[in-house]
């Protein structure tokens, strides 16, 4: 069994990143089968003026790039939220084995909160899930980010 929760601190800390350029703190890695990291990622909307410019999909976009390939076969994305439909598509396209992430998106998950892209039978290819690591660090870090918004 591998520790995520290493990983997970990691990818809160890239989550930080993302206060800078007052986006919402989400981060996300890249992990390829021997362990090393190949992609990370913070939401980059704002900065960015990009809707796809999630965590995720700048890991994803990294790690693709790392390896000259699309096909991200037996590698895990962590992330710090539950990953959205939009996300959870990307993923099982780059042929991703497992995703880990912290907290849950009760509003717009597609990783088994509202839909499960990746783990629905109807899907081409099917994705391990690994949720709530350090649930509750990833869900204060976002609850703070929209408490100093309104």
């Amino acid at each position: 069994m591998v520790d995520y929760i290493p990983l997970m601190r990691e990818a809160i800390e890239i989550a930080k990143l993302a206060l800078v350029t007052d986006d919402v703190p989400v981060g996300a890695l890249v992990i390829n089968p021997a362990g090393a990291i190949v992609g990370r990622g913070k939401n980059l909307r704002e900065i960015n003026k990009d809707p796809t410019a999630h965590a995720e999909m700048v890991a994803l976009r990294e790690a693709a790039l790392v390896h000259n390939n699309w096909r991200l076969d037996n590698h895990t994305l962590i992330v710090t939220l539950e990953p959205c439909a939009m996300c959870a598509g990307a993923i099982a396209q780059s042929r991703m084995k497992t995703v880990v992430f912290g907290a849950w998106d009760e509003k717009a998950g597609a990783v088994g909160s509202v839909w499960d892209i990746l783990r629905d039978p109807r899907s081409p290819h099917q994705v391990e899930v690994v949720a709530g690591i350090l649930e509750e660090e990833c869900a204060a870090l976002l609850r703070e980010f929209f408490k100093e918004k309104r």
